[in-house]
């Protein structure tokens, strides 16, 4: 059975009218509300009040912040009220003065809700009518509250890894993560975000790609030639990993192999990156 959002919140039905919701997700223009919950939630914070060409809030409103873990999956991460009317338009400096329900709190950076936003506002009102007929509050789906608060803890999917080396060492501890990578073989692709310098690899051994990236935690280069001339430091501080290709268990390694110099080809990595063979 369905535990919908207001079901954990109990805002009256009388308040839901000026209940407003905004969605943040990577906008593809740098914007990464994700990664600012995780190392900057004062900036999202401002992200949440921040004014178009019009007010995003008024005064005496309901203001709740959603960020996108994956697909159609959404972590709260603030409740306020707004108890002013902000005089401040196109620009972070909005003047709102919100003030945190600190009932809800305990639900920052825990509460995961399922939602599909069909709409290219990222504003909503919570009692928005939507095209299954009903209140947009009542189709946000409660479908975990985590123990702590939200470290990676949920695996994206293999199309959507993007992890700095620091991320990596936590994401290998999750069992979500572990296990989607321990039982899949694949293709990933490492960037040298400092000079742009890529390297394809393809991992087929024992826990396959989770065994693989281990071996990068547990050294930055994990046996490559042209990474271990690279300095530790440097790897934790520039190196992204992500997938490129997955393949179930049972596939031919020999297949993988060709499939990684298919990579390096098609990104030029042996020309202009750090893969030499």
């Amino acid at each position: 059975m369905k535990i919908l959002l207001n079901e954990i919140l109990h805002i009256p039905d009388q308040e839901l009218g000026y209940v407003k919701i905004r969605f943040h997700l990577n906008n593809g223009s740098g914007y990464d509300p994700l990664k600012l919950f995780k190392e900057s939630r004062p900036e999202l914070l401002k992200s949440q009040f921040w004014n178009s060409k019009k007010r995003s809030f008024r005064k005496g409103q309901i203001a709740i912040g959603f960020v996108r873990i994956a697909n159609d999956q959404w972590l709260l991460f603030d409740i306020s009220k707004i108890t002013k009317d902000s005089k401040i338009l196109c620009g972070y400096g909005s003047d709102y003065e919100p003030e945190t329900l600190h009932k809800y709190e305990k639900y920052f950076g825990r509460l995961v809700i399922k939602y599909q936003n069909p709409s290219q506002n990222v504003i909503r009102n919570a009692l928005s009518y939507t095209k299954n007929k009903v209140n947009l509050i009542d189709e946000c789906e409660v479908i975990k509250i985590l123990e702590d608060v939200f470290d990676n803890d949920i695996f994206p999917g293999y199309e959507n890894v993007n992890l700095s080396w620091e991320e990596l060492k936590r994401v290998t501890q999750k069992d979500t993560w572990k296990t989607a990578l321990e039982n899949q073989k694949g293709i990933y692709l490492i960037c040298d975000t400092e000079n742009g310098k890529m390297y394809v690899g393809s991992a087929y051994g024992e826990s396959m790609i989770l065994g693989r990236w281990n071996s990068y935690i547990k050294s930055g280069h994990g046996g490559n030639k042209e990474l271990k001339a690279l300095d530790f430091e440097h790897i934790k501080k520039h190196f992204r990993y992500s997938i490129l290709e997955i393949f179930r268990s049972t596939f031919d390694d020999r297949h993988i192999i060709q499939r990684e110099g298919f990579w390096k080809e098609v990104l030029q990595t042996r020309n202009f990156g750090y893969n030499k063979n």
